[in-house]
């Protein structure tokens, strides 16, 4: 299943754009409808507003797409680079059984002055006169037959793939780990904008409710309320300020650069109407194609190589030897020698020590055999939750629209009644409170429809797709 991120066609689909820019979308309805009511109030109050700008720095600003981060965190990251270290150091391992099968050369130059005892046991002590010996020689060593070093060989083969399907499970949860910050970077930006409009409405509405309450057409009570409501927008105000901040923070140590550059994101949080698959095929793609299980049924292939090296050293095993030279008292007076060999290695006795790791070995594979049993479990429940939450949360959107679209409503029938009939404006400051919360909904709906896909795509073993929304 390919995840894509970009709005279908039709009605719906016109929903849920108009829904992804919810915080646009809802100040322009808001201030539409507010502006025939508030005009004369807010250039009069535009001067006192505490709304403080957050101190700028000259920092070089980064702008990033879903697809430009997730390319950065693959080359970035210390946690994936470690994990490629561990590929290396498995690979030089491998070469290094390898060589136990290869022949292995030498060559030794030696220059010795010596003497000889000559005497006999009780008899009188004589020796040679000093004399010089010079010896080059050329060796090699070759097994032709050893089942173990083979088997050697072939497990460390078997754990350069492990290391590298490990390192395939790093990325997979990296990117995941990337897609969902920069999700929760949005959520917070578009939280951001709805408070800071939030902020600008009540104003405007404190400001109109005080020029009436001049002119005896409003109660103080009026006013004391929606200035509490006002100060308590100004204070999630301030808090979504340092939420954006702190999750830039953290999408920018999860991609692995540094922090000091301004972070500005590309993307946005749109609807999505896609199809969910079937709890059928979701389990056949994470079986197919995530790296966990790959990875536990590599380990499972390299405790059985490693015990059956094991066994096989009661094998005997064949090697041949010889080395070639050229010895004499003097450089020019030399001659060759030579000395070719075969050995036969038959294993009798150690002490017990090889069947004490035979029998570590059995208990490692039985352990390995236990873990894939877990893993295929934790798949398996990733999938079936991922499924479930990303069902809720397209719930949840559909009812957030809904309920956008009915707050909306509320506001403007408000507005007429106070246009037409001279009402309080507690009518109106309801509407408004439910048009914030309404926001808030459709916000956090978006967000967790986003998560639940993240989630679900690295259920699924298929985070690459993310690239692409």
């Amino acid at each position: 299943m390919r995840l894509n991120l970009r709005t279908g066609r039709g009605a719906d689909v016109s929903q849920g754009r108009t829904c992804g820019r919810v915080a646009r979308c809802w100040t322009q309805a808001a201030l539409f409808v507010l502006a025939g009511i508030l005009s004369a109030s807010s250039a009069a109050l535009a001067q006192e507003s505490p709304t403080r700008p957050l101190p700028t720095e000259n920092l070089p600003v980064l702008k990033l797409s879903l697809a430009e981060a997730i390319d950065a965190a693959l080359d970035k990251n210390p946690n994936i680079r470690l994990f490629r270290e561990k590929i290396e150091a498995a690979r030089a391992a491998s070469r290094t059984q390898l060589g136990g099968l290869l022949p292995n050369i030498a060559s030794t130059g030696k220059y010795n002055n010596q003497t000889f005892f000559l005497g006999s046991l009780g008899g009188p002590p004589r020796r040679t006169d000093p004399f010089d010996l010079f010896d080059g020689r050329a060796s090699f060593t070759q097994s032709l037959f050893s089942l173990s070093l083979i088997e050697r060989w072939r497990a460390s083969r078997s754990a350069l793939q492990v290391a590298e399907l490990d390192s395939t499970t790093t990325e997979n949860d990296t990117v995941a780990k990337v897609a969902l910050t920069y999700f929760e970077v949005l959520r917070n930006r578009e939280t951001l904008e709805a408070r800071s409009a939030n902020v600008t409405l009540y104003e405007d509405l404190v400001a109109f409710v005080k020029n009436r309450l001049a002119g005896g057409m409003a109660t103080g009570l009026d006013a004391a309320r929606l200035e509490t409501q006002l100060e308590n927008e100004r204070q999630r105000l301030e808090l979504a300020k340092g939420e954006v901040e702190r999750a830039k923070f953290t999408l920018l140590n999860s991609i692995g650069i540094g922090y000091d550059v301004t972070l500005q994101l590309t993307d946005e949080m749109k609807g999505y109407d896609g199809l969910i698959p079937s709890l059928e095929s979701a389990l056949e793609a994470a079986s197919v194609n995530r790296p966990e299980l790959k990875a536990q049924t590599q380990r499972i292939r390299t405790a059985e190589l490693s015990l059956r090296s094991i066994k096989s050293e009661r094998l005997p095993s064949l090697s041949a030897e010889g080395n070639y030279g050229l010895i004499g008292n003097r450089l020019d007076n030399t001659t060759g020698t030579y000395n070719v060999g075969v050995q036969l290695s038959i294993p009798i006795f150690d002490g017990g020590q090889r069947e004490g790791r035979i029998g570590q070995s059995v208990s490692e594979f039985n352990q390995e055999n236990y873990k894939l049993v877990l893993v295929k479990n934790q798949v398996g429940m990733e999938v079936r939750e991922a499924l479930v939450t990303l069902r809720a949360s397209l719930e949840q959107q559909r009812i957030a629209k809904d309920g956008l679209k009915a707050s909306l409503t509320e506001v403007g029938l408000a507005r007429e009644r106070i246009r037409t009939l001279s009402s309080n404006t507690l009518e109106l400051s309801n509407a408004l409170f439910s048009l914030v919360r309404a926001k808030d909904n459709m916000i956090d709906a978006l967000f967790r429809v986003h998560a639940s896909r993240v989630n679900l795509a690295r259920a699924q073993g298929q985070v690459e797709q993310l690239r692409t929304r």
